[in-house]
């Protein structure tokens, strides 16, 4: 039996003990609030999907052979108690909190035992009290509300219990029509109506916005481009990685300051949770422009920290506790002196054989720190499975070690957002999993589970053939993106030069017939697949495709037809990348509203008409 997150305690007396029936009685303690009534209703809707069996759902005295749900104060808040026996099914939680994770573990046995359930007693708790994921809903996609709570309610399904939406640019702000006025931004009723549902899963929805780095189309505008530390900044061409590379306040100016509060005190009010993320992060121009006679002056890191500790101290005269991105302070860890001392420092690291040195180094200097490793998919049509299993798990065994008090796993949009949502789920599993029981399992053990219980695979192989494809990209998105942009002389930098050097046919070739049977797996896969779980399976075979036909683009862009085997030529190539945008549009809406979906357009027309005309 698959149950994710593991429990910290689980006793099994007998395989087959509890037979539900299809007059069962979901029964509620009466001391219980209408919140519990909702979550039991959640229980009751899987019992339905997965059984056919229609509970009902009453207040009362437990009575034989129905599940009861009760409260127990001498848990602790999200601990909970999960007795199955012969005659029924006893749920207990500290609050709840704790009760709803409970029965998002029932919900799994349902999901594994149908209607016959083993004998059993769980006792759980998380070992991690901050189980956060982040999603970037600025660089590219901003969901539909639909998608948003669908999110949420799989956040739950996990245990997490924090999330923050990336902002930028993407919330409509009262005062910059000129930002949002070619976009699709969330709105404050979309914020509180959300907030309030996530609210209702003991989700605590944080916000986080860009204060000081990455404010690309609000300081590329006529009326803030003053503000930007780079001089003409909004007479710069578009670039997918000159906007994530520039683009910083320039904090010698007092109305920079005045531009983020006034930022602050609109969004805060939105959210009623009691931390507010300020970012801070990438601030790579700072003291490079128009601030460089104070940088001069008292140093960059000094007006780094000065800056910072100012919108902490005013987060903390508005009742709320300031996060922010640990990646400058890492290399100047003793600033962190200087902040608040509630300042929670956010320290991120990617890489698949990420080391402990910044986690120390953070814990050592005294800040308070959540460790933040990444789901890595961003510049991917899918996510790099075994790199983020790598980093998520290595980030949480630091975050055990050095007393972090918290895990945020990030999904961010580079470039865009060319992966589909759906594509992270994996690596937020893997999040909720090792941030709830420290005793990480390894990677083909949990992929087989997540194959069962996400995807419902009885074979217990689809994240495996996922990972596999996830590797045969020989033209990233990452490298599609660079060379058009070289091509068009948008990049300052000649650091991305390179892009495609590594491409041949040979390895495009072994790669396109590899990728060719990991589709007609994940289609073998889609037919044996639960029903209502099916639905998962399109997207990831469209991008098993675009994978497939951007190794081709990439190789004529970089080779030329002359050693091309594959039997399309560029002609044909640009044919086949524009039905695959039309079918990627349509996934696009399903979950996202239109936000910048025309810029990943752009990149496919390009592509297209250049292979038209070149070749």
């Amino acid at each position: 039996m698959y149950l994710i997150p593991a429990p910290s305690k689980i006793i099994i007396e007998k395989e087959q003990g509890f037979l539900l029936k299809y007059n069962c009685k979901i029964v509620i303690e009466r001391e219980c609030d209408l919140q519990v009534t909702e979550h039991a209703k959640l229980l009751k809707k899987h019992i339905w999907n997965r059984l056919s069996f229609d509970l009902c759902i009453n207040k009362g005295e437990r009575e034989k052979d129905c599940i009861f749900i009760s409260l127990n104060k001498e848990l602790q808040k999200e601990e909970y108690y999960l007795k199955i026996t012969e005659v029924g099914i006893e749920l207990k939680g500290g609050s709840n909190a704790g009760i709803l994770y409970g029965i998002q573990t029932l919900r799994q046995i349902f999901e594994n035992k149908g209607a016959v359930l083993p004998c059993l007693t769980i006792k759980d708790l998380p070992d991690m009290p901050n189980r956060g994921f982040y999603h970037d809903v600025t660089r590219g996609r901003i969901p539909t509300m639909e998608s948003l709570k669908a999110l949420a309610d799989k956040l739950a399904y996990y245990k997490i219990n924090q999330l923050q939406l990336y902002i930028e640019h993407s919330f409509l702000f009262r005062d910059f029509s000129e930002v949002w006025r070619d976009d699709t931004p969330l709105t404050a009723e979309d914020i509180l109506e959300f907030d309030l549902y996530c609210r209702n899963l003991h989700i605590d929805l944080i916000p986080s916005i860009a204060s000081f780095g990455h404010l690309y189309k609000v300081l590329g505008t006529k009326t803030y481009t003053d503000l930007c530390e780079l001089p003409e900044a909004e007479k710069q061409p578009f670039s997918f990685y000159e906007r994530m590379a520039h683009h910083t306040l320039d904090i010698s100016k007092e109305a920079s300051y005045d531009f983020v509060i006034k930022m602050l005190d609109e969004y805060m009010p939105l959210f009623s949770s009691g931390y507010f993320n300020l970012c801070a992060d990438e601030t790579f121009d700072l003291g490079k422009g128009r601030s460089k006679e104070l940088a001069d002056r008292i140093g960059v890191n000094e007006m780094y920290v000065n800056f910072v500790k100012r919108i902490c101290d005013y987060i903390i005269s508005k009742g709320k506790t300031p996060m922010f991105w640990g990646d400058i302070i890492c290399g100047m860890p003793e600033y962190i002196k200087k902040l608040p001392q509630e300042t929670i420092c956010l320290n991120w690291g990617y890489a698949p054989d990420q080391g402990e040195k910044e986690t120390k180094v953070l814990a050592e200097a005294g800040a308070i720190q959540y460790v933040c490793p990444g789901v890595c998919g961003w510049n991917h049509f899918i996510n790099l499975i075994k790199d983020s299993y790598d980093n998520i798990s290595r980030m949480c065994s630091y975050g055990y070690k050095y007393h972090a008090i918290g895990v945020l796993n990030t999904d961010w949009g580079d470039f865009g957002h060319i992966n589909h949502p759906e594509f992270s789920t994996t690596g937020m599993i893997y999040g909720a999993a090792f941030s709830w029981n420290k005793n990480i399992p390894d990677f083909d053990e949990i992929n087989r589970e997540i194959s069962v219980l996400e995807y419902g695979d009885a074979g217990e192989s689809f994240v495996q053939t996922i990972a596999e494809i996830a590797t045969k990209s020989e033209a990233t998105w990452f490298e599609i993106v660079c060379y058009k942009e070289l091509e068009q002389k948008r990049l300052k930098s000649n650091l991305l030069a390179e892009a495609f050097k590594n491409i041949t046919w040979e390895k495009v070739k072994a790669s396109n017939r590899i990728l060719s049977e990991k589709i007609t797996e994940l289609y073998h896969l889609l037919s044996e697949a639960k029903q209502e779980k099916r639905y998962l399976y399109q997207a990831y075979i469209h991008a098993a495709e675009g994978v497939k036909l951007w190794n081709e683009v990439g190789a004529v862009a970089a080779l030329g037809e002359e050693g091309n085997k594959t039997g399309l030529r560029a002609k044909e190539l640009a044919v086949s990348l524009e039905y695959w945008y039309g079918e990627y549009k349509n996934l696009w809406r399903s979950v996202s509203r239109e936000s910048e979906l025309y810029r990943i357009g752009e990149v496919v027309f390009w592509y297209a008409d250049y292979l038209r005309e070149k070749f």
